[in-house]
């Protein structure tokens, strides 16, 4: 058996033999191979085919077969819409009855409201009963994600009941390594795992075996703090309920693999400041359209520096040199700022910031600033000093540093957490957004010293 296992695990796809077998329509080799393929490998195969051949593979797999692939794609990288067109609409229905509720739904939210609806009516009752419930919570909530292929069992039974459910019910569930416990009017009791079903006699109660110490969510519940508890207790699949305790259905692992995966990528778009970066737009102006709106905003946060700027022009017009250091100044504000921020935003979307007072964090970052920014000042002015042998504007460009160091470090912390306090995604606290801020307070506080010590400079 180990040696099967072996085996299968080191089966690579041969696409050559898959497309000769499809342009020859040689369908007994083509799902002798296609067939040993793990799923993934499947949908690996199946995405980049062309529209014709596409069509075969619908015609030499059972919806059931195609269900198992299907369930691998993403579905946020595939125009799924036109790929259930390319079958006839009776395949398509009975390929998503064959998924997990949850897969289905997924593939489901990326249609239109009119193609949902045609394919619920012409699929059979009972699965399409599973996924309208799960269609109607809120997007990114527990709900959303959950499934309800779950194993239940009552809690006064038996052992040996408990087994004969498992049993009937083991090919249709997600997992069946924990088995949920629920009382007559179906609401979360406990949970009892494989194990302890197989170690024990027959004719022993559910009740004086399972954990009574379950962990569930709310059905309302944020996916991301779902994903996060998952991780925190290294647990398989996670219940969900209702306000009353109602066992609702389960979120199990691989799905908390695709959320952290979602939100780390959301994370990154709007720290880029795009917005969207799940898939690779195929054309420049998709890809422009995405990105548009957040360089308009930066531009016209750019156009309030030029302005800042200005308004310094007797300033700068005095003491050229000042112009000089501006690059310098603005570019070391922005990067301490960011640093702080990717700390900040980290430390929320971990949870690390509900372990650790948020004081001390900006309390901390507070020190950091003022470490980095003494370091780096006391080395641009001697710098400066030595370049241009002015040991006041050294002094000049070094103290301004200092505290735009420490500022920046401040607003970096600090607009996160006051996003996060006004329930706004942290992550919109973008790179680019903290980095033209601290421009701007960086060149308020250079030239706004060079202006009050002026007389110092001309001399």
């Amino acid at each position: 058996m180990a040696g099967a296992n072996l085996e299968n695990s080191n089966h690579h796809i041969n696409e050559g033999l898959l497309l000769q077998s499809l342009k020859n329509e040689d369908i007994d080799v083509f799902r002798s191979e296609f067939l040993e393929l793990h799923p993934y490998d499947q949908a690996s195969f199946f995405k980049d085919l062309d529209e014709e051949t596409r069509a075969k593979i619908y015609q030499y797999l059972s919806p059931e077969e195609m269900a198992a692939l299907f369930e691998n794609l993403e579905v946020e990288e595939e125009n799924v819409s036109d790929v259930l067109s390319e079958m006839s609409p009776d395949y398509a229905a009975e390929m998503l009855s064959n998924m997990y509720a949850d897969d289905a739904v997924d593939v489901l939210n990326e249609l239109g409201k009119d193609q949902v609806a045609s394919y619920l009516t012409i699929m059979d009752d009972e699965a399409a009963q599973e996924i309208k419930e799960l269609l109607h919570y809120e997007e990114y909530t527990a709900g959303s994600i959950m499934t309800t292929e779950f194993i239940a069992i009552a809690e006064n039974q038996t052992v040996r009941s408990a087994m004969y459910i498992l049993k009937n019910e083991a090919p249709t569930a997600e997992t069946i390594y924990y088995i949920y416990v629920i009382d007559e009017d179906k609401r979360l009791t406990g949970v009892i795992s494989l194990r302890d079903l197989i170690v024990n006699d027959d004719d022993v109660m559910i009740s004086e075996i399972m954990n009574d110490r379950v962990y569930a969510v709310s059905v309302a519940e944020d996916q991301e703090e779902v994903a996060r508890k998952m991780k925190d207790y290294n647990f398989l699949a996670l219940p969900v309920v209702d306000f009353k305790h109602h066992l609702l259905g389960i979120i199990t692992v691989d799905d908390v693999m695709d959320v952290m995966e979602e939100e780390a990528s959301d994370d990154y778009s709007k720290l880029a400041a795009v917005t969207d970066m799940d898939t690779i737009d195929k054309s420049p102006i998709s890809a422009a359209r995405k990105r548009l709106p957040w360089l308009v905003i930066l531009l016209f946060l750019g156009m309030l520096t030029a302005s800042l700027i200005g308004r310094f022009e007797a300033t700068l017009d005095q003491v050229a040199i000042l112009a000089v250091f501006i690059p310098l100044i603005a570019g070391m504000a922005g990067n301490t700022g960011t640093q702080a921020l990717a700390v900040a935003v980290r430390g929320i979307a971990t949870g690390d910031l509900e372990k650790e007072s948020k004081k001390k964090l900006v309390i901390r970052e507070a020190g950091t600033g003022l470490i980095t920014g003494a370091t780096c000042g006391l080395l641009v002015t001697l710098v400066v000093y030595l370049w241009k042998g002015d040991l006041f504007l050294g002094f000049l460009v070094g103290i301004s540093i200092l505290f735009t160091l420490i500022v920046a470090t401040l607003a970096g912390a600090l607009i996160p957490l006051l996003m996060h306090r006004l329930n706004i995604d942290p992550a919109v606290a973008s790179g680019p957004f903290i980095t033209t801020i601290n421009d701007i307070i960086s060149i308020l506080i250079y030239l706004g010293m060079a202006t009050l010590f002026m007389s110092y400079l001309t001399n």
